[in-house]
C-alpha cells in the first residue's frame, strides 16, 4: 500500500473514531525517517487508547504491520510507527504542550477529511 493511500485510510479511521483536529504533515522533504505524520487529539486517556488501537487494527487490515508503538498503556500520548506514516494521538493538553505542529511548521500541513 502506498503511503498516500495509508494516510487517507487512517484519517478516515480517526474521523470515524471521533478524533479531534486531525492534521496530516508531509515530511518527505524534511526527514528520511518517515513520509507523513498524522497528529490527532483524543478527549481522554480512554479515547486516545481506543483511537490508537483502531489505527493499529486498520493498518494491519491494510497489510501494514506496525514497527512499534508507545504510550498505549497510559493514554496521554500514543505513537504508532508504520514506517512511511507515523501517527501521534494525544490528549489536547499534551498536544498543546509539545506543539509538534510548530516543530514541523516548514512542512506541508493539511487538516482532516481525507487530506493527502
Amino acid at each position: 500500500m502506498q503511503s498516500e493511500q495509508l494516510v487517507a485510510t487512517l484519517i478516515a479511521e480517526l474521523e470515524e473514531g471521533k478524533a479531534k483536529d486531525i492534521l496530516q504533515i508531509d515530511v518527505r522533504d524534511k526527514t528520511s525517517v518517515t513520509d507523513y505524520m498524522l497528529i490527532a487529539s483524543g478527549t481522554s486517556g480512554r479515547h486516545v487508547k481506543a483511537l490508537a488501537h483502531a489505527v493499529i487494527e486498520k493498518a494491519k487490515e491494510s497489510g501494514v504491520m506496525p514497527l512499534g508503538n508507545e504510550g498505549l498503556a497510559v493514554g496521554e500520548w500514543a505513537l504508532i510507527d508504520l514506517d512511511e506514516v507515523v501517527v501521534h494521538v494525544m490528549q489536547e493538553e499534551t498536544r498543546s504542550f509539545y506543539d509538534l505542529e510548530r516543530l514541523w511548521q516548514g512542512a506541508e500541513q493539511s487538516r482532516g477529511q481525507g487530506a493527502v
